[in-house]
């Protein structure tokens, strides 16, 4: 599959007449392997001279059918898949799909498992904050933050592990509320996260933001005005930094998102710079909301008593031949939606995020259908890098921040 931009001509060597002058554009392959593109993608650009005439991004290598997939399963399977298509920000397709399937089947989701769930996106809204910074910053030759931000990441992939057993595709939420519910640590590790974090943010600030390298290598690169991110379909902070405050957790709140009391950052400039600016800031906001999550936090179910959705406590499965057959058809058989749809809009680490289910009565998905950011984000390439210079496409791409099995579920 082919994302070409509007009024994309497929030539292999053309030639432009400016005044006087005849110019050629030289066609280049940067892909699929190029270190820069922060996974599978291959690019096509046409240079006039040192700046970008076109840009064609050529999608697909990491194609894994993820949403076909999912109409073979059960709903509460499906879970299985989700969280590998955007495997930075796990958590968040997780949400977005049982708050879809949930929909569907009009669960009742407890508050604590609204909570955790809360508390667990934003800590991996932080983690997926800190490979863009550490990453990004690489892309454009400087070393030192990455190994900053992979430090403090390795805690919240801690205390992902002591929650969900592993460090990425967590799978943790279900249908109707949580798999198990946290270790008695979850809080401790969590609060001693959010006590340390504001520091190890200002040693980021300190070695970045005024560095004159970086400010000059992002000021004014890569600049997309607010109309053109709105035609181009961009979402999340990439969106925000060009002026629109557009952020479904505040536009449209899910999960218990209305609770809270936190800021939307935005920058009007639209640049590359701002593009990191306001996800920095975004980091110092999730601390607000986790820290009110915890405050709020508790004790409780964290599943659905229905027993359409959940399966029944394990203890009563030794005295209760009616949980043994509800277990039972759960498990092999799942449960069974009525007929309809379901969309809820989420905010993800990169955007609009969501899963538009079709229910035809069965116990699987009739149809999958994922609105994921990566894919979208990827269309304002064109946007950020004609007319610039083609060593300034590396930041455009790390600023966008695409996840390439996002894009190609």
């Amino acid at each position: 599959m082919t994302v070409k931009p509007a009024g994309y001509q497929a030539v292999t060597l053309s030639e432009e007449r400016t005044g006087d002058f005849e110019t050629k554009l030289m066609r280049i392959n940067v892909g699929p392997q190029h270190p820069s593109t922060h996974g599978v993608l291959r690019l096509v650009v046409d240079l006039d001279g040192e700046r970008i005439a076109r840009i064609s991004p050529v999608i697909g290598y990491l194609h894994t059918g993820f949403e076909k997939t999912m109409e073979h399963r059960t709903y509460q399977q499906v879970v299985t898949y989700s969280n590998r298509m955007d495997y930075v920000h796990s958590f968040g397709h997780d949400l977005a799909y049982v708050l879809s399937a949930e929909q569907l089947m009009a669960a009742r989701v407890p508050e604590r498992a609204q909570r955790i769930r809360v508390i667990l996106t934003e800590l991996n809204r932080i983690a997926s904050h800190l490979v863009f910074f550490g990453t990004g910053i690489l892309d454009m030759g400087a070393l030192t933050l990455f190994f900053y931000t992979m430090r403090e990441r390795e805690q919240l992939l801690d205390i992902f592990e002591s929650v969900t057993g592993v460090r990425m595709n967590f799978g943790y939420f279900r249908v109707g509320g949580l798999y198990q519910d946290v270790p008695e640590s979850f809080e401790h590790d969590v609060r001693a996260f959010i006590r340390s974090f504001p520091k190890m943010l200002d040693q980021y600030s300190a070695l970045f933001a005024k560095n004159d390298i970086f400010v000059n290598r992002t000021t004014g690169v890569g600049v997309i005005p607010a109309e053109r991110a709105l035609e181009d379909g961009l979402t999340g902070p990439s969106l925000r930094a060009s002026g629109v405050p557009l952020d479904f957790r505040k536009a449209q709140p899910y999960s218990g998102y209305e609770d809270y009391d936190f800021d939307v950052p935005v920058s009007t400039a639209g640049d590359a710079h701002a593009r990191f600016e306001v996800r920095f800031q975004e980091m110092r906001e999730s601390l607000k909301i986790v820290e009110q999550a915890l405050d709020r936090l508790e004790p409780g179910p964290v599943r659905d008593p229905d027993r359409r959705i959940s399966l029944p406590p394990r203890s009563e499965l030794e005295t209760s031949m009616e949980a043994v057959i509800f277990h039972f058809k759960l498990v092999t058989e799942g449960f069974h939606p009525p007929r309809g749809s379901a969309y809820v809009a989420t905010e993800s680490a990169r955007g609009e995020l969501g899963y538009y289910l079709v229910s035809d009565g069965g116990s699987m998905p009739y149809r999958v259908k994922v609105r994921v950011p990566s894919l979208v984000n990827l269309q304002s390439l064109e946007s950020a890098c004609v007319g610039g210079l083609f060593a300034d496409m590396v930041v455009n791409i790390a600023t966008m921040d695409p996840v390439m099995g996002d894009v190609d579920k």
